[in-house]
């Protein structure tokens, strides 16, 4: 007797929640029948400023197609998440590196964030037209302002040099224009086809110019890639100390003399040979040559042993505004 009470109780229970959910389902088909629901996370749209600021001048965005070539920037990267979170772990990395160099040759800092957007800040980043480390240059302009680039050396790869080349770049690019955001978009399309189409379309203003869409596109993903690094968290991108990449530091060690085998040279200062290219991305064989008849001198960088061992304790944050607390 009992047994067939529970056995109702059950039955009752069961059909409690059967109609109740029939129920509520046929009105979850009324309410959303123009508005199916296809997933399960929702994207909204980024606000667009009224302005925003690139090496201390101000940039309007009220005009139509300025705002609307800025929003698919910061849309883009807000939506990208996993390179953009990527970028800032790796800045607080390479940040320490490029900002006193941007500094030391009269470069306003906002320029770090066109290595950010050339190359997400990866030193060993290879385009497929050849533009190779964080700077992303070519070969021709490489060795133009000053870089060595052959066979067992790749000064591009090279991140001090390489961002004192790009300081160099930036600096005869200004003369001419004597604006900052035409001296950025230069460096994508080139200094004379800038200047030409200037020129040619009549325009003192380089926002103002009808170019290929990646060059279009160009100073508008710097503006974003700054407005987002300003604000990680307001965008979506929740990190902490821990997640940034530790800075490593490193013994300089001067070599004028051939080294036969860079893996044996590694070794002899207590690391190895995927540690030694790691922070010598520029070394591009497996040994060194040097010659009597053309003597050079090479500073190669030794990581710190212990620094190649993560512990959170060692991360120094670059930048406050990067992580929440």
């Amino acid at each position: 007797m009992k047994i067939y009470k529970y056995l109702i109780t059950i039955i009752g229970v069961c059909s409690i929640i059967v109609v109740s959910f029939l129920l509520i389902s046929s009105k979850l088909e009324v309410d959303t029948n123009k508005q199916q629901v296809e997933v399960l996370s929702f994207a909204n749209p980024v606000s667009v400023p009224e302005s925003v600021d690139f090496c201390g001048k101000k940039i309007y965005l009220d005009r139509i197609d300025m705002r609307e070539r800025f929003d698919r920037e910061i849309n883009a990267f807000t939506y990208l998440h996993s390179t953009t979170m990527l970028m800032i772990k790796r800045a607080n990395r390479y940040f320490p590196v490029i900002e006193p160099i941007l500094r030391k040759n009269n470069i306003p800092d906002d320029f770090k964030y066109l290595a950010v957007i050339e190359s997400s800040l990866n030193p060993r980043a290879l385009s497929s037209a050849k533009a190779a480390g964080m700077w992303q240059f070519i070969p021709e302009t490489g060795k133009k302002y000053g870089l060595e680039i052959n066979e067992q050396v790749d000064e591009r790869y090279h991140i001090e040099k390489a961002t004192e080349a790009a300081c160099r770049y930036l600096n005869d690019a200004y003369l001419n224009y004597n604006d900052w955001a035409a001296a950025a978009a230069s460096y994508n399309a080139g200094t004379a086809r800038i200047s030409s189409e200037l020129s040619n379309q009549m325009v003192d203003n380089s926002f103002d110019l009808l170019l290929v869409e990646e060059t279009s596109r160009y100073v508008f993903r710097i503006l974003a890639a700054k407005e987002i690094f300003k604000n990680p968290y307001k965008y979506g991108f929740v990190l902490k100390k821990e997640d940034l990449y530790p800075v490593v530091r490193t013994q300089k060690v001067k070599v004028s003399t051939t080294i036969p085998d860079l893996a044996a040279f590694a070794k002899d200062y207590g690391i190895n040979y995927f540690q030694l290219k790691e922070f010598n991305v520029w070394l591009r064989d497996r040994s060194l040559n040097i010659s009597d008849r053309n003597p050079k001198t090479y500073i190669i960088d030794i990581p710190v042993v212990d620094d190649l061992y993560y512990s959170s304790n060692k991360i120094q944050v670059h930048d406050r505004n990067w992580i929440v607390e």
